[in-house]
């Protein structure tokens, strides 16, 4: 227990550094809606993890819930932002890195956290963490698209014309 709760505030401490050092502002304000929206999407699926039994962390609700906005608020959300950075309007090169990216974390990734005691996998295996995160990143990429074309028209109502 003692090095997941390492590994969690790590995690949070040095990618937040790195975003907030290295990521340019505008980059930051541009990806933030679809970050979130993202986040939300992981926070819901958390919510419904005790109906479910998706998995389990030690420690019960507390720690699930603790374990989960650790996860989604520092390395899932500061990734995706670097991802929609360093991607965005490159498509294929956006689902290549999420699909390498979503198999380290769904196979050996996976595997590490539940030895450390991050969780353990109850109904979920390694093959669902991945088609549901690949599929998240999909739906991340038309959000952003639908976000920045739905924008650019409020902003610019020439434009649409």
């Amino acid at each position: 227990m003692l090095i997941a709760n390492f590994f969690r505030i790590a995690n949070a401490i040095v990618l937040w550094a790195i975003v907030i050092y290295f990521l340019p502002k505008k980059s930051f304000i541009r990806f933030l809606p679809v970050t979130l929206f993202c986040s939300c999407l992981l926070l819901i699926q958390t919510l419904l993890n005790p109906i479910f039994n998706w998995w389990k962390v030690k420690g019960g609700t507390k720690y699930m819930v603790f374990d989960a906005l650790a996860f989604i608020f520092g390395p899932f959300f500061t990734i995706n932002m670097w991802v929609f950075h360093f991607t965005y309007g490159k498509f294929s090169l956006y689902a290549l890195s999420n699909l390498i990216m979503d198999l380290i974390f769904a196979f050996p990734l996976n595997a590490f956290f539940q030895k450390i005691g991050h969780y353990k996998l109850k109904k979920f295996n390694s093959k669902i963490i991945f088609l549901i995160f690949y599929s998240f990143s999909l739906l991340n990429y038309a959000f952003q698209k639908f976000f920045e074309k739905n924008n650019s028209e409020l902003t610019n109502p020439e434009s649409s014309k």
